[in-house]
This record gives C-alpha cells, structure tokens and sequence, in this order.
C-alpha cells in the first residue's frame, strides 16, 4: 500500500466547457465522457472533470468556494516557447493571465493563468531556452498539484506514514514526493509561500474544487490505506463504498483539510 497521485479531480460549473478548454490547451487523449470526463495528460496523470455540485457533495462539503483555494495546479514543458504556445492557447479560450510568461529571478521561464473554470494553473520550462522549433502539439513532461500547507514537515509526516517517499525536502520552505510513470507530483508549500508564487491573494475558504485521486490496485488495497489515514493524523469523510458504477471509493482529507478520494476500478 502506498498513496500515489493518479488523477485530479476538477470541479467545474460545466463539464462539456471545461472539456472542450483542457482539450485545446492541453492536447490530451480523451479517457471518459458525460459528468466523469476526464483527460489523460501525456501519460503524466490525468485530470477528471466533474460537477462542482457533485464532486463537492461526494465529499461532504457545501459547493461554496472564495478566493484563493490552496491548490495550484502545474504543468512542465521542455522549453520556454512551448510555455507561451500553452498560454497563448489558454488566454484564447477564456483563462486570465495571472503572470506572464518570462525569465524568474532564478532563471526559471514560468507563467500563471486561472482558467475559465478558477483553477490556477502554472506553466513552467524545464530549459532556460529554446533549443529547437516548439512541438505541436505542445507535450507535457509533468503534471503536478502543489498544496499550500500549515507547515511541509508536518504534512510530509502523514504522506510519508501513506507510503509516499520524498524526493526533495527542504523543511517548512518546500517538499515534493517522487513521481513515477502515469502520475502527477505532489508538492507542499507553506499557504502564504504558494500564493506568492502563484501571484494570487492568499486569502480564499470553502470548497477548493479539486480533489486528488488515488486508484488502489485493490479493495483490500483501498480498505487498508483508507485504515491508515486517521493514525497518521487525516480524517476519513466517507469509508469506502460501491458507486453507481459498481466500483468503489472512498474518501478523506489530510490535516490541512485537503481532500483525496481513494479509488477501485476508476
């Protein structure tokens, strides 16, 4: 048993909208359709795109959200010119550009947008500068969620005790886990940091409208990780139980409230 993060959920007002916007920023292969569509992003992870109302509700939360919502969402290219191919492609199908893309203080060629949907998406380069004319379509090398947190060394301990291993650790300033193959990263900032980053106001509450998605290879799988939340100082919202699809799910949150849905058969 180990947590992995296999898909983010997305809540969004309408699913076929925020379908047709993923599809044309991102290039994805379709994986569903209906109120579960979902998009695999180049083999990184995939998103799952739901109702607000129903996502919301599927985790015990008021669909109610304001502001700033803890989570911002990424995505890693090869080079700066594919940053600005993603942007120019988001902020013609309705997303506001938050930062522009350009060179950071580091040397990291980055961007931020808020899609039509709210989420905030970050937009980075993995090299400093273009080697080569732009893939097209644009391929994803990376899709993370990055948390803002009370403090990352205490979240890191209940990851950790779910099985996660870390990759870098560099105390209350930032920790991430070790991606493989087909899942997203998972990395933890302290809130107000995150927001900074991000170049939004810090200040948000309610429903964050994304739920990350494990999918357990078993329900004995999914039975024994959920078991191990609560000790390691999550809550489980909702045990695990068989869905209208005849899978099973189950979810909790972690202890800065965030939420995850643990999977069988998604």
């Amino acid at each position: 048993m180990a947590l992995s993060l296999d898909a983010i959920a997305l809540g969004v007002p309408h699913v076929e909208a925020a379908h047709a916007f993923y599809t044309t920023v991102f290039s994805p292969t379709a994986i569903g359709d209906g109120q579960d569509a979902g998009l695999d992003l180049h083999g990184t992870g995939r998103l799952l795109l739901r109702q607000i109302d129903a996502l919301a509700a599927d985790a015990g939360m008021s669909p109610d959200t304001s502001g700033f919502r803890g989570c911002v969402l990424s995505v890693i290219v090869d080079q700066p010119g594919e940053v600005g191919t993603l942007l120019d492609a988001a902020t013609a199908n309705g997303a506001t550009v938050v930062r522009p893309a350009k060179k950071r203080i580091f040397g990291e060629f980055t961007s931020v947008y808020r899609a039509p949907d709210g989420a905030v998406w970050k937009l980075a380069a993995a090299a400093k500068k273009d080697t080569r004319p732009s893939d097209a379509p644009v391929r994803l090398t990376e899709t993370a969620a990055y948390l803002g947190v009370t403090r990352p060394k205490a979240a890191k301990l209940f990851y950790e005790a779910l099985g996660m291993d870390v990759d870098r650790d560099y105390g209350d300033k930032f920790v991430d886990f070790t991606v493989t193959d087909g899942v997203c990263r998972l990395g933890l900032l302290p809130r107000p940091a995150l927001a900074k980053d991000a170049g939004v106001d810090e200040r948000g509450h309610g429903f964050p409208a994304v739920v990350l998605t494990h999918v357990a290879a078993s329900r004995e799988d999914a039975i024994t990780l959920l078991k191990a939340v609560e000790p390691a100082g999550g809550r489980v919202v909702t045990a695990e139980a068989r869905t209208g699809q005849g899978d099973y799910v189950g979810y909790f949150t972690d202890p800065d409230g965030q939420h995850w849905a643990v999977t069988v058969g998604a």
